[in-house]
């Protein structure tokens, strides 16, 4: 995770984003740091890199890279606001131990376009990561890659339309992908958890599941009671602020696979 010390809204790069819409990076904070006392208190170990001036959407660390079996693929941004925010995950897994780590060739948002479910990758495109890179993914991990396309901009990262609980289980709103990749989703997940798009527009799937506890935003009261219906503790988060940049709380996490 990183602070959101810098926290602010300055230039647009979604659609979630007005910079003449006022921002606190107080309250930004304070949100952060419930989420992150709430992961501590569900025994989850944090780790965090500093914040770089500058750089306010760092506080997204989900977006910096993907890590895989103790490898490490860092993302290569689409927008100019955000390629800065490269360099300082590279020098963190640099000086981390991980076995092998290197910047992606083609754009690639780490964990914003790429989730892990625990045997096969997700791969999101349509709106910031290349197609290409998922053969990139593919090849440098060595695991099977589902792609899939995001069609409405307001999901313009494949974990704000979908969420992996665990257990080959998913969660994911149908109206943000492509007909084809709806049918992929379908083939390959036919118990899948289906958010309405009340749920979806409040960021409901950005959420960040340990198998158990699925933290999510408070204001996605139905996939909550779906979550409870299929035995999982949904925890509500407050982050609204932060989602005046676009991200809540699996946008501010990204999870280090050793």
């Amino acid at each position: 995770m990183c602070r959101p010390t810098y926290f602010d809204v300055t230039y647009s790069i979604n659609p979630w984003m007005d910079p003449d819409r006022p921002t606190s990076a107080q309250t930004g904070l304070a949100q952060w740091k419930w989420l992150f006392d709430t992961f501590v208190g569900l025994g989850h170990d944090i780790r965090l890199i500093e914040p770089t001036p500058g750089l306010p959407d760092m506080v997204f660390a989900a977006n910096g890279a993907l890590v895989v079996d103790g490898k490490v693929l860092v993302a290569r941004f689409r927008h100019p606001q955000r390629r800065d925010e490269s360099a300082a995950y590279l020098e963190w897994f640099g000086h981390g131990g991980w076995s092998t780590v290197r910047q992606a060739e083609y754009v690639n948002e780490g964990e914003g376009d790429f989730l892990f479910t625990g045997a096969e990758i997700l791969a999101g495109t349509g709106f910031r990561s290349d197609l290409r890179a998922h053969d990139e993914v593919r090849e440098f991990f060595g695991r099977p890659v589902l792609s899939l396309t995001l069609v409405d901009p307001r999901f313009y990262h494949l974990d704000t339309a979908l969420s992996v609980l665990g257990d080959g289980q998913i969660m994911y709103y149908p109206g943000a992908f492509s007909p084809q990749s709806r049918a992929a989703l379908t083939e390959r997940f036919p118990d899948a958890i289906l958010a309405e798009e009340a749920d979806a527009a409040v960021f409901g799937l950005n959420a960040l599941s340990d198998g158990r506890n699925v933290v999510l935003p408070r204001a996605a009261t139905g996939l909550a009671d779906q979550l409870r219906e299929h035995g999982y503790q949904p925890v509500g988060a407050d982050l609204t602020e932060l989602l005046k940049a676009g991200g809540s709380v699996k946008c501010c996490t990204l999870e280090l696979r050793e």
